[in-house]
This record gives structure tokens, C-alpha cells and sequence, in this order.
């Protein structure tokens, strides 16, 4: 099974939000990542945001977004459907962030985790991630939730 890795465009922003449904589906308490539309991609896509669509066989299998500052790499909604786990999807996105983050002489990468998916934090921690915070996100549709805040220094 090939897997190809590229940058995504804001012509992108139809299969990434279509990813990103499939992954965040199961979810509970929900997701915010559940509301966001095609449209709020795009924008987001405008304004500065990155992504890269993960394919297998030509079909897309994962996604992730994400932002760089001074000295980070800031990244989020990693996102693979259920039946396209345990295949490597989600090591390649975060190999990919790693590269780009590297290529650009950022020192630290960073995500923010749902404390009440442990096996999300595990593949964190076992890619070299620490968790150095934890807080309550206050969603807009009035649901709280705990996560983890994880970082991974990179050598550059």
C-alpha cells in the first residue's frame, strides 16, 4: 500500500473537511471540528493556516493543519477515519510536520490532546511528546472538556 504525503491548497479545503467529519464523528462530548465548513477552511486556508492531506491508493487517509510562529509549529485536527488507523497515517502526517518544522528552524512542536483519549496521548508519547499542561477547553456549543497540552523538542 503506497502512501503519499502532500501539502494541501485552498482547493483542498472539500477533502480535508470530509477527513476531518469521518475522524472526529465518534467523538463525545463532540468536537468542535464537527462545525466547521468547507468555507471556514478555505479561510482559514487564506489566512495563513497550512495542511496535508495523507493518500493511500490515491484516496485520502488523513489530515492535519497547522501553523508556525518564531518557534514553533503549532498543529491540530489531526485527523484519520476510523477504518484508515493503525496503518501508519498518522506517524507519516506527524513525520511531515516534523520536516517542515525542521526546514523552517522551529525548535518545538505542539498539539493540544483530549485528556479522555488516552491512546491519542500514548502515540504522542511514544513519537517523544511530554504533556507540560493541562486546561479546559470552553467550546462554543457550551461543552467542556480537559486536554492534555504536548510538546516535542526538535533538534534543528
Amino acid at each position: 500500500m503506497s502512501m503519499e504525503i502532500k501539502q494541501a491548497s485552498i482547493n483542498h479545503a472539500p477533502v480535508i473537511h470530509n477527513v476531518m467529519i469521518q475522524a472526529f464523528m465518534e467523538y463525545s462530548p463532540p468536537s468542535s471540528a464537527l462545525e466547521e465548513t468547507i468555507q471556514s477552511i478555505s479561510t482559514a486556508l487564506e489566512d495563513g493556516e497550512q495542511s496535508f492531506i495523507s493518500y493511500m491508493n490515491d484516496e485520502p487517509a488523513g489530515v492535519v493543519r497547522f501553523q508556525m510562529n518564531e518557534h514553533h509549529l503549532y498543529f491540530y485536527r489531526l485527523s484519520v477515519p476510523p477504518e484508515k488507523r493503525g496503518m501508519g497515517v498518522a506517524k507519516g502526517l506527524l513525520q511531515s510536520l516534523e520536516d517542515v518544522a525542521r526546514q523552517n528552524k522551529k525548535t518545538t512542536m505542539l498539539c493540544n490532546v483530549r485528556k479522555n483519549l488516552p491512546k491519542n496521548i500514548q502515540m504522542y508519547h511514544s513519537l517523544g511528546y511530554n504533556i507540560y499542561d493541562e486546561k479546559v477547553v470552553h467550546q462554543p456549543n457550551g461543552l467542556d472538556f480537559e486536554v492534555a497540552c504536548m510538546m516535542k523538542q526538535l533538534t534543528v
